[in-house]
């Protein structure tokens, strides 16, 4: 049984074995284990959750490289399915000088779209206490389709549902596509992470208070808005306020939102009262940007998720 089950997809991402580089100007590249859900799943693990990963990947060397990946991570990868009809996703990501990603991706198809109903694990579901989801399997069917049957027989379970949109535009169709896509998902979701960016997209607005008035919906329970390095501003039906980010000596922001998640999802299953108490919700969200921070201190996503003891370690040290 995994406390949290996190379900989309799993891939590869070639990394420029320098950095700042454009894709354009890279010698070369190094892969590297990859997709949001993956590194929720892996984050959570080294917080002392048990998660397991939901999704499909290629009956192939990469797809058998991220199975041990993360089952070597502690991951339950019980409800992970293998395909031979497409390869695993690849994405080569590069950092800018300006400190932005360039994203390229290869998946037409690739294995993680080709997820169906009847390859979700409801057994797990039902044992678990929370769904993770994000929305690029939403994109296309039938991933969308098993997407939204694994969230509603969490529902129907009683199981928390989370969702981080992740926006990748270059993945949707279209502009419209992809902000459809996203407001279904977080109107699925009971608790919702998104990001300031994100909250412009769907809104045209990086006021946090947005979030409230054009994105939260009755059955919400909690909506956080990430701020990058200047914190998080957390809605919920009693409670609003907002909690200062950390400053760290950031490598790469690779993972940072993926980590916050795992960091917020630890705090609510330990404490599921917390969502009518401000100062338990503050709590909980400086813990998340906490181990959001310390993701950025390193290179790549799942090399540099933190422990436990070191995210209480640097709280400590912290003021």
């Amino acid at each position: 049984m995994a406390d949290v089950i996190c379900l989309g997809e799993v891939l590869i991402d070639f990394v420029p074995t320098v950095t700042p580089t454009t894709l354009i100007e890279a010698p070369a590249f190094q892969k590297a284990p990859g997709g949001a859900p993956a590194n929720v799943a892996v984050a959570l693990v080294r917080l002392g959750r048990s998660s397991a990963f939901m999704g499909m990947t290629g009956d192939d060397p990469f797809g058998r490289f991220l199975e041990l990946t993360l089952a070597e991570a502690g991951v339950d990868t019980g409800p992970l399915r293998f395909t031979r009809e497409a390869r695993t996703a690849l994405a080569f990501v590069s950092l800018r000088a300006d400190g932005e990603r360039q994203f390229m991706f290869y998946r037409q198809p690739s294995a993680d779209m080709l997820f169906r109903p009847e390859d979700v694990d409801e057994a797990a579901i039902r044992a678990c206490r929370a769904l993770h989801v994000g929305t690029i399997s939403l994109i296309s069917e039938p991933s969308r389709s098993a997407t939204l049957h694994a969230i509603d027989r969490a529902r129907a379970a009683g199981c928390l549902i989370s969702c981080d949109p992740n926006l990748r535009h270059a993945l949707w169709p279209d502009a419209e596509a992809a902000k459809a896509g996203l407001l279904e998902a977080i109107a699925a979701a009971d608790v919702v992470k998104i990001s300031d960016d994100e909250l412009l997209f769907l809104t045209g607005s990086t006021d946090p208070g947005a979030a409230r008035s054009d994105l939260w919906q009755a059955h919400h329970r909690l909506m956080v808005v990430t701020l990058g390095a200047s914190g998080c501003v957390f809605i919920a039906a009693g409670a609003t306020g907002m909690v200062g980010g950390f400053s760290v000596a950031s490598v790469d922001a690779t993972g940072a939102g993926d980590a916050f998640v795992a960091g917020l999802l630890d705090g609510l299953l330990a404490d599921p009262d917390a969502l009518g108490d401000p100062d338990r919700l503050r709590t909980i969200c400086r813990f998340a940007c906490a181990v959001g921070a310390l993701t950025t201190t390193e290179r790549g996503a799942i090399p540099a998720l933190p422990t436990r003891q070191v995210v209480e370690r640097f709280l400590e040290a912290s003021p």
